[in-house]
């Protein structure tokens, strides 16, 4: 099986005017932006289940949205942790107990809604080539790297960089057998951000996949902002390279 893993847990701290609702929540054109997220891995023909860590406050809500808006691949929206990391190690272990750990899981952020479907492919197949899938950009900025956020401790060579995105991929035992080892020697994750900072730090190979510089995630209220201009074309347009209704099946 093939398993979308949602990351909806986040409270929007940084989202200004919006903060009284979750930024998964909000929005745009009269629909909220994890069920624009959540259209893609339905309409894919070769994702057979979705399971969403929410923040817990908001799960009858979010059930009511993904009935309304028929999200039948939802399998169960499990309560988010204490962080990230942990909202989504609560749904990769409830995704093992009903689909088996040989599946393939594909983590992704709830507000990142300009994922295609063949974007999703890409991973897939990466994983089964490869063993893992971490979607990455060029990075086109100057990268800086400060201690102090004052003064410049370094700028690495801006052709070795590149940006990591979501979905990202792997076997399902795996990524619960790398979270595992992870909580071992740090039970709060603290400098974890991501599945790519865990098996990088376990030393593990990670398989680079081309993604696209419009699969914004929203986090701040300019996001939103950028969000509510892409979504003036009509739907089908390609917009900056990315086709969004693109599924996989073509």
């Amino acid at each position: 099986m093939n398993i979308a893993i949602l990351f909806a847990g986040g409270v929007g701290r940084r989202m200004g005017s919006y903060r009284s609702t979750p930024k998964q929540f909000i929005e745009v054109d009269d629909k909220p932006i994890i069920i624009y997220t959540l259209e893609y891995f339905q309409a894919h023909r070769d994702i057979d289940a979705i399971y969403i860590a929410c923040v817990s406050d908001w799960i009858d809500h979010l059930e009511k949205l993904v009935g309304r808006w028929e999200i039948t691949k939802v399998r169960r929206i499990v309560a988010g942790g204490e962080t990230a990391q942990h909202s989504i190690y609560n749904a990769l272990t409830a995704a093992r107990e009903e689909c088996g750990g040989d599946s393939i899981a594909l983590i992704h952020d709830g507000v990142r809604p300009f994922i295609t479907g063949r974007l999703i492919s890409d991973v897939i197949e990466s994983v089964k080539k490869f063993g893992s899938a971490i979607t990455c950009t060029p990075s086109y900025e100057t990268v800086i790297i400060s201690m102090d956020e004052q003064n410049i401790a370094s700028v690495p060579p801006r052709k070795n960089m590149h940006s990591a995105q979501a979905p990202q991929a792997f076997p399902l035992d795996d990524i619960i057998a790398a979270h595992n080892e992870i909580r071992k020697i740090n039970p709060a994750y603290e400098d974890v951000v991501d599945a790519c900072t865990i098996y990088h730090q376990l030393g593990r190979k990670i398989h680079m996949v081309a993604g696209n510089r419009g699969n914004i995630k929203i986090t701040r209220p300019e996001d939103v902002y950028m969000l509510k201009g892409l979504f003036e074309y009509r739907r089908g347009e390609e917009i900056l390279g990315i086709t969004l209704l693109e599924t996989g099946d073509e």
